[in-house]
């Protein structure tokens, strides 16, 4: 596998983590994570990679876009979720969830732009 493949294949493995770590965060009301943290999108590994050298590995510059974008959408959805499972709201965060709805929405998008741009660059 290539380095950039390595890079997505990463990216969606952490990135599906988070509806883990979600729910954790929503059953108990505690989280390891901060809200402010989760909500930037250059602070995890593939989010810092994606803005080093990730923008020169996609296969063309409409896909980095995409992905950029989509990237930095479900962080900022994981954060709202999050800030709602941290202060008590957890019907709601657990509801924001739901299929349709903005994080899961974005997030499948993600996964598809990212495997998308992985068959591309094979």
């Amino acid at each position: 596998m290539s380095a950039f493949t390595d890079q997505v294949q990463a990216a969606v493995l952490a990135h599906g983590e988070w509806k883990s770590r979600l729910r954790q965060a929503i059953a108990t009301g505690h989280s390891d994570f901060r809200v402010e943290v989760v909500q930037q999108d250059n602070a995890c590994a593939f989010g810092k990679w994606l803005y080093d050298e990730g923008h020169r590995s996609f296969p063309s510059s409409s896909d980095y876009e995409d992905v950029r974008r989509l990237h930095a959408e479900f962080h900022k959805e994981a954060s709202r979720v999050l800030g709602l499972a941290v202060s008590g709201k957890a019907e709601e965060a657990s509801k924001a969830m739901g299929m349709g709805l903005p994080f899961s929405r974005i997030s499948a998008q993600l996964v598809t732009a990212l495997t998308r741009s992985r068959s591309a660059a094979a």
